[in-house]
């Protein structure tokens, strides 16, 4: 039995001290750097508490950061530089951008690809869509409709754009990257490329990068038993790199089969080979991340960057967040495809959002061209389905001193679908728009 029984987050919540966020943080840390020993996390974990209880007096509520001092003691001087090394690594970063966070700096931020936002942002106002007040006058004058066709036909032009950049380079080109984060819509846009670039003259084979995942049971996992799926040390990107050099080299190679009914990965299954006229398409979240593709030549690489980059400010002055529109994008996908209830999505985006700030964003600026993929008719349609949801998370989680993350997000995404103007009806919306991805009636076969 520990001497411990709470903790003091940095926020100053107390919460309880639970040892098994000792020994996530450690195999979270050795799977960045290639170990997946989750014995040996657990005894590591059991130094750490060892240590705390020598150091601190009985029903003593020590500062997380006083904890995770310990835990870099304690790999250090078990022989773990590499993890300790990742650990400190990752405390600094999440320290440098809760700074970052906290103050309005001048310098802009590496996460935002300014020049599309502008773009945007420049787009929304010609079209009197850049406030909630603005969106809401034109959907109460009838002009829903009219406002899917001006969007539909914003996106299907930047698709032409790119897949003209991608037909120049054709002639050096072995791999297009189709990358972002979660619920930007990439499977979509993925598609609609390949249709376009077909029409060219362009032929494709896909790789389905979630065949190289990792068996379920080396993933990392929280206290609440939730598994982390987001990282990209999630999938085997040794074997990646492996394969991805071999198809360029015009070899053929067997490519897994990860069945996630099982939760396990299973080798050397689909035989695939790029011919001279072919290209491989790659549609995963992790498509820029510097070691995805390490071994390929910028010169055989297209690398398209998407995310929804609404430009709608709110009645309060903020801009409608673009993680808060993914979020509602992946509540519906889940619920639908995934039988994944919206509020498991809502607990688990922490993890999404943790692993986006740091293998995602810091990347998309790397990208040959970037898709914008809101439709500022998105956030009318959503309202009717899930306004009533986050209005009763808002309620379970506040106070909550586990749970801020959904809080706070809750209560935001409440206030944004308070504040527009309801759209049941989504027939305007064509079969084969991004949106259809998420609220479901695709004419797209995804499989």
């Amino acid at each position: 039995m520990s001497k411990f029984k709470y903790v003091i987050k940095r926020s100053g919540a107390v919460v309880p001290f639970n040892p098994d966020r000792i020994a996530n943080v450690i195999y979270r840390a050795a799977v960045a750097v290639g170990g997946r020993d989750k014995e040996r996390a657990q005894f590591l974990a059991k130094e750490v508490v060892k240590v705390m209880e020598e150091k601190f007096e009985e029903g003593y509520k020590p500062h997380v950061e006083e904890i995770q001092d310990i835990v870099e003691k304690v790999l250090i001087e078990n022989g773990h530089a590499k993890v300790a090394k990742e650990f400190i690594l990752y405390r600094e970063e999440a320290a440098r951008r809760r700074r970052a966070d906290s103050k309005h700096f001048s310098k802009p931020s590496e996460f935002i690809p300014w020049a599309k936002v502008w773009r945007s942002l420049d787009w929304a106002v010609s079209h009197n869509l850049h406030t909630v007040e603005a969106a809401n006058e034109r959907i109460r004058n009838g002009e829903f409709p009219h406002i899917v066709h001006e969007a539909e036909t914003a996106y299907e032009t930047q698709l032409d754009t790119a897949a003209e950049m991608i037909k120049e380079r054709s002639a050096e080109l072995k791999m297009v990257f189709v990358s972002g984060p979660s619920s930007s819509g990439k499977t979509t846009t993925t598609l609609k490329l390949e249709q376009r670039l077909n029409r060219m003259g362009m032929k494709f084979v896909p790789l389905i990068v979630d065949n190289y995942f990792f068996d379920l049971e080396l993933h990392p996992k929280d206290e609440f038993g939730d598994y982390d799926f987001e990282t990209p040390q999630a999938l085997d990107l040794e074997m990646i790199n492996e394969h991805l050099i071999k198809l360029a080299e015009g070899q053929e190679v067997k490519i897994p089969y990860y069945d996630f009914k099982e939760g396990k990965r299973y080798l050397d299954r689909t035989p695939i080979k790029i011919e001279k006229d072919e290209v491989l398409l790659i549609d995963s979240l992790h498509g820029l991340y510097p070691e995805f593709a390490k071994g390929i030549p910028a010169s055989q690489k297209f690398k398209l960057y998407l995310e929804p980059l609404l430009q709608m400010k709110m009645p309060d002055g903020k801009y409608i967040r673009w993680t808060d529109l993914r979020l509602i994008r992946r509540m519906l996908r889940d619920s639908v495809h995934r039988a994944y209830n919206p509020e498991q999505t809502l607990l688990h985006w922490h993890y999404v959002r943790s692993s986006e700030k740091r293998n995602i964003l810091p990347y998309c600026n790397t990208a040959d061209y970037i898709v914008n993929t809101s439709m500022p008719y998105e956030v009318p349609l959503y309202r009717p389905k899930l306004l009533d949801n986050f209005r009763e998370w808002e309620k379970k989680y506040e106070g909550d001193p586990l749970r801020v993350d959904a809080y706070e997000r809750a209560s935001r995404v409440r206030k944004m679908l308070e504040a527009i103007e309801p759209v049941e009806d989504d027939s305007p919306i064509p079969g084969d728009s991004v949106l259809r991805e998420f609220i479901g009636g695709s004419a797209l076969n995804y499989h």
